[in-house]
């Protein structure tokens, strides 16, 4: 198993997180509120939480390629609903 977390500042990250859980709900397990979603993506799981001043990403992979690979699919689906101060400067751990 292979782990990051990757932190991003932003006043938005309820916004983000939910419009990514609601993207991909149906295709995926999702549980949100405005704080935090819980996302399974065929293996990887994705638990996000946003407070007032930035937005957390933790990213738990099967092994390190899947985890780089997802690293790039989440922020770049972020991006997409950050578009007016994207891209996201996460910072991963």
């Amino acid at each position: 198993m292979a782990s990051a977390t990757g932190i991003a500042p932003t006043e938005n990250g309820s916004r983000y997180l939910q419009q990514l859980c609601k993207h991909w709900a149906h295709k995926f397990e999702v549980n949100f509120d405005a704080g935090s979603g819980r996302i399974d993506l065929n293996g990887t799981q994705v638990d996000l939480s946003a407070s007032p001043t930035d937005l957390t990403v933790l990213l738990d992979a099967p092994d390190a390629e899947t985890l780089e690979k997802m690293k790039q699919v989440v922020a770049d689906h972020l991006d997409r609903f950050a578009f007016r101060e994207a891209p996201l400067p996460f910072i991963w751990s």
